[in-house]
């Protein structure tokens, strides 16, 4: 049985039985805890927290998932995966554990023909938890299991929870007995490659704080209602059902597998651990990489895009050491859209874009490895030129920290040249950052019992808004809260969150900021300083009373502020412009990634590898006023995501949508988007549209920004002044301006060039004096002394080779330092007849350089180097001079 139709055999069974069907949600999910959704329930959470009401009763999803705790074990094994799809089913108040049994139970042993999968009873096992009898008791009457064939496990293989405060409660997991081959008897208890879980039945009670009952610990409390959570992994039961050995042979992975057979000339499974192990990263890595990508992901030196930049630079490590050298990421992107497009259809539709952001990732790591080859042959040259034989682990660390050099080509090249790496160094380096790394981003991670005093409010509804017809409303003060507690009443001076059962206040929500207002009442005034959303469905106002006292069950009257809400119009309108610009500039892949606007200012990132140059940019804004000009009408459509995807509507990564989502067309399809925000009615009310920047915030991603309106007619206008006060003072018309500039500017270059010879001159004329003032050591004529402050390294260089060349025949040594500031440069130069002598300028260095905190190297005629301590320079000359007569 295929892996699609596995997924579609679960949905299909779950929605003839009630449950609503539920897309999967982005991989990029609104949760500070994760990084990546990890589990099939997080969507559902605020419904299992009791923060919102659920829209229904019973769902069924298949989610895809990212973890990522166990990168460097990938491949290693057959149990680790970084992607994969969760099947689920969720019951929110409705049934319960014997519901939950049921339905697996008829799932998994129901025959083909019944739309089940077929799988043998008397060799499905099931575990529960320690104490929970009612479970055991279910699975003896409902499924007919023996009892032996039904185990009890403690907190830490049968209790569920996430990692962090929040839903959870015993489960009952689900196995299948694979065959003596795969090891000995005794159930899940005694081996689990044997028995492999296929499914997870979590029966969502409780709610933990701080501390896991997993290990032992009380929950916190019980959830509002009794839940259930599921969890089937589709690629596990894919594997069983297609008679494959693991998940890596499923007909999802095995071809990936193959494309890098083809290309490196080996086989997978020939016997080689190793080359096995590689395959497997490659096939991993490649499925996650292009699922995030697909959602918004972009590679990066933090956070997500941190992640994701290492899977990819994974593969390509291992493909080169499958012996690959060419650039392959696009390969294995085609094969994954081929396999898994089916499913996600965005992965061909959005191919392009995806592909992009794959090759440019493996232009910039082959040419980091490049960079770091260099690095490394420098650093094994200077080890070995001092009779060392093992590269220190914190040069192993710096390659890889900084440079993004893998520590296994780091061990493969020092293996080349004969050396060994102090790895026991570099794993302590990266235990110290992982350890900063887990303590930064639990310092970062909150529970959810902040959100509690919202639960009571959410029960009564979610709020009316109605900001798209009006910019005041009548309302009634639900609640107050202040400091996370609920208040009865607040005076002035006070800031609090004030929740109205309607509003007209737009909540910051997809880059646009919230409305700024008022909310007056009978003897109060309160200022609106921010609004924001809980669970997608109360409008939370924060304010400063300004006068009176706000209490709870108040009328009052909600007031946008006018001028505010055109600007913050036209600055999302003008966002829709701008990225449909950009697109009709630059073609279909240059998709936004990101964006914030306020009144009169725009910022939009989008997916791309180089920066625009100033004709691409000019022409973007010309689209985008011409736009403007054309005065485009505005539309919003009402449909669900079936409907925006039939009218071609862009939906942005890492947003969140609701059953029915809204549409804004500006020009019908030349700009339609899945948007919330407020716009104009017709695009000529965004006014004058101005591209003030665009940079980089990122590889494989650029920002631009813009005025919009009066501010782009404000900052035109200075634009104007300065351009009439560079006229006056040139005394040039103002269209010549720029040719002036650049004709001023051509003259500073000249002089600055002129300078620098008349300086470097002199500087060399000095060359015959410290030739002549050279001392003798030992036979050796020496030149060493600090040079004048400034003077450069190309500079040094060249006066330290004039005066060895002042030495004609001698045997000589020339040691020049220049300070600059808190830094130290030296150059040391050495004649034939020294070099015949057997003195080198690269071996001189090490004698010398700790006086300065420095370090440096070089070859037997020159060396070089940098240090951190100027008033060392003395006693570095001294080293020099003793190390010249013990030579």
């Amino acid at each position: 049985m295929q892996t699609h139709e596995i997924s579609s055999r679960f949905l299909n069974h779950f929605t003839r039985n009630g449950h609503t069907l539920v897309p999967s949600a982005s991989l990029i999910f609104e949760d500070p805890n994760l990084l990546f959704v990890n589990a099939g329930m997080v969507q559902f959470k605020p419904y299992f927290l009791g923060q919102a009401p659920p829209p229904y009763d019973r769902a069924t999803s298949v989610q895809k998932c990212v973890r990522t705790g166990d990168i460097d074990e990938v491949g290693k094994t057959t149990r680790h995966n970084t992607f994969f799809q969760m099947a689920g089913n969720f019951s929110f108040g409705d049934y319960f554990k014997a519901g939950a049994i049921e339905f697996a139970w008829s799932l998994i042993t129901n025959g083909v023909t019944d739309g089940g999968y077929g799988f043998d009873p008397d060799r499905l096992w099931a575990t529960v938890y320690d104490d929970d009898d009612e479970a055991f008791e279910l699975w003896r009457k409902i499924a007919g299991l023996p009892e032996e064939r039904i185990q009890r496990r403690d907190g830490k293989d049968n209790y569920w929870d996430m990692g962090v405060p929040g839903p959870g409660g015993p489960c009952s997991e689900i196995y299948y007995d694979r065959g003596p081959e795969h090891g000995r008897d005794g159930g899940p208890v005694a081996d689990e490659d044997r028995y492999l879980e296929i499914w997870n039945l979590v029966f969502m009670q409780d709610e933990r704080g701080e501390l896991s009952p997993k290990a032992g610990h009380k929950p916190i409390g019980s959830l509002p209602t009794k839940n259930i959570d599921t969890g089937m992994g589709i690629e596990r039961v894919a594997t069983l059902l297609q008679g494959v050995d693991n998940v890596y042979e499923t007909d999802l992975v095995r071809p990936v597998i193959g494309k890098a057979e083809e290309m490196s000339g080996r086989r997978y499974g020939s016997g080689s651990h190793v080359d096995d192990v590689r395959f497997r990263v490659i096939a991993d890595h490649a499925r996650s990489g292009m699922m995030l990508i697909a959602d918004g992901v972009t590679p990066g030196n933090e956070a997500r895009g941190y992640v994701l930049r290492r899977l990819l630079r994974r593969i390509v490590r291992s493909v080169r050491l499958l012996g690959v050298t060419e650039p392959v990421l696009g390969e294995f992107a085609a094969v994954v859209r081929d396999t898994m497009s089916p499913s996600y259809p965005e992965l061909a539709s959005d191919f392009p874009r995806i592909e992009s952001i794959m090759r440019k990732e493996e232009e910039t790591f082959l040419s980091t490895l490049a960079s770091g080859s260099r690095i490394f042959d420098l650093a094994a040259d200077q080890l070995k030129s001092e009779g060392h034989a093992q590269l220190p682990g914190d040069k192993a660390f710096q390659l890889h920290d900084t440079y993004g050099f893998p520590i296994d080509l780091t061990l493969e090249m020092a293996a080349e040249k004969g050396l060994t790496v102090d790895e026991t160094g570099f794993r302590e380096l990266m235990a110290e950052q992982r350890a900063r790394a887990k303590a930064d981003a639990a310092a970062r991670k909150t529970g959810h019992g902040d959100q509690t005093v919202y639960r009571d409010l959410l029960a009564q509804g979610a709020t009316e808004f109605l900001g798209y017809e009006t910019l005041s409303a009548e309302a009634t003060v639900r609640g107050l809260v202040r400091e996370g507690a609920r208040v009865r009443r607040a005076a002035e001076g006070e800031i609090v969150e004030v929740i109205l059962d309607r509003t007209p206040l737009y909540a910051e929500s997809g880059g646009q900021e919230s409305d700024a207002g008022t909310i007056t009442g009978p003897g109060v005034e309160l200022e609106v300083l921010d609004v924001q959303k809980v669970a997608r469905k109360l409008w939370v106002h924060r304010v400063r009373v300004r006068s009176g006292e706000i209490v709870e069950g108040l009328n009052v009257e909600a007031l946008v502020d006018p001028e505010w809400r055109i600007g913050a119009r036209q600055g999302h309108s003008g966002t829709h412009v701008v990225h449909a610009a950009l697109r009709e500039v630059l073609g279909p892949t240059a998709l936004q990634s990101g964006s914030y606007n306020k009144p009169g200012y725009l910022r939009l990132d989008f997916a791309w590898s180089g920066a625009l140059s100033s004709d691409t940019r000019s022409e973007i804004e010309e689209v985008s006023n011409l736009a403007v000009r054309k005065d485009l009408p505005v539309k919003v459509v009402y449909t669900d995501m079936g409907g925006a995807q039939e009218l071609g509507a862009v939906a942005l990564f890492g947003e969140t949508y609701d059953e029915t989502v809204r549409v804004v067309e500006i020009g019908g399809p030349w700009s339609r988007e899945l948007c919330g925000g407020t716009h104009v009615e017709h695009s000529s009310q965004i006014g004058p549209i101005t591209l003030i920047g665009e940079s980089s915030v990122g590889s494989g991603s650029r920002r631009l920004e813009a005025y919009v309106g009066m501010d782009a007619m404000r900052y035109l206008a200075k634009e104007r002044a300065l351009v009439q006060n560079l006229a006056t003072l040139l005394k040039v018309p103002g269209d010549e301006v720029p040719a002036r500039v650049e004709a001023l500017v051509d003259r500073l270059r000249g002089a600055e060039k002129e300078l620098e010879k008349l300086r470097a001159g002199q500087l060399l004329s000095s060359a015959g004096t410290l030739a002549d003032k050279a001392e003798d050591v030992d036979g050796t004529a020496l030149v060493a002394l600090q040079v004048p402050d400034g003077v450069g390294g190309n500079d040094l260089r060249s006066l330290a080779v004039e005066v060895r060349n002042r030495l004609g025949s001698r045997s000589g040594v020339v040691a020049l330092f220049s300070t600059d500031g808190d830094k130290v440069a030296f150059v040391v130069a050495t004649t034939a007849t020294a070099r015949d002598n057997g003195i080198a300028a690269g071996k001189l260095v090490p004698s010398f350089v700790s006086a300065i905190e420095g370090r440096g190297g070089g070859k037997p005629d020159m060396a070089q180097g940098g240090g951190a301590n100027p008033g060392g320079v003395a006693e570095a000359v001294t080293a020099l001079r003793k190390a010249l007569t013990s030579a």
